[in-house]
């Protein structure tokens, strides 16, 4: 009783009648891993029941969750709790248009590591930006590590999650918003980026950096000065710099 007490505190929920209670009472789901190759009723029940509430089903092999599990009586299937909902893009834009400010948004191309999004959005947060926007797949969400990391931050920042980064920054263009991707060859220097009108800044995952149609997306693609023998920041640490050069500019 006192492991799972623990795992459901540290927001995964192991079982499947644990999972299927979640769904059922309505908690804030950021993702549901099923095990990959299991035909079983309850585990399909289990997805279709989280597709059609908007969850995200990820199959995993039954290695990755004997790692993520903390009761080791997972049945096959994990959920992850969200530390809150997302909202819909319009809600960020929303925000902005209530504050009198120009929309200043983080978008985060496939950002994996839960410490690196947690730290952005507690950067973003101090910076007055007015939301973060995900991907649905191959990022991290809101779970309790992210929230943890933020430092309370992601219960003050609006983050929506939409279905294709791309599609989100031409709806965006079409709206007014200038999009800023960060990218060490960029055209653009940092200093001069015009930053104090409606922006939104892209940040690259870990690894790779922005994808090609993101990239090709972005109206700007700012580079960073290197002045030193490492070629590359941690994406966090380059989406504070972005953001807060905005603030500096948005303060003069």
């Amino acid at each position: 009783m006192e492991k799972n007490n623990f795992a459901e505190a540290d927001g995964i929920i192991e079982g499947r009648n644990a999972v299927i209670e979640a769904l059922r009472a309505g908690e804030s789901i950021d993702k549901i891993y099923l095990q990959k190759g299991e035909t079983d009723k309850t585990l399909g029940h289990i997805a279709s029941t989280a597709r059609a509430a908007g969850v995200v089903v990820v199959e995993a092999d039954r290695r990755k969750l004997d790692a993520m599990s903390r009761t080791h009586a997972h049945q096959g299937v994990i959920a992850l709790a969200a530390v809150r909902e997302y909202v819909a893009v319009e809600e960020i834009l929303h925000i902005a248009e209530e504050r009198g400010e120009a929309p200043l948004l983080v978008v985060c191309d496939e950002i994996s590591d839960p410490h690196n999004l947690g730290a952005i959005i507690r950067t973003a947060e101090c910076a007055g930006a007015h939301g973060v926007i995900i991907p649905k797949r191959r990022s991290a969400g809101l779970t309790a590590v992210v929230g943890k990391t933020s430092a309370g931050a992601v219960a003050h920042m609006a983050v929506a999650r939409v279905p294709n980064i791309p599609s989100l920054l031409k709806d965006l263009k079409k709206q007014g918003i200038w999009i800023f991707g960060t990218a060490a060859e960029g055209s653009t220097a940092l200093y001069d980026a015009d930053l104090k009108g409606p922006a939104a800044v892209v940040i690259g995952s870990e690894g790779d950096g922005m994808s090609r149609l993101v990239s090709e997306n972005c109206d700007f693609l700012v580079s960073i000065p290197m002045r030193g023998k490492i070629s590359s920041l941690n994406a966090s640490a380059a989406a504070a710099i972005l953001l807060y050069e905005a603030v500096r500019q948005r303060l003069s």
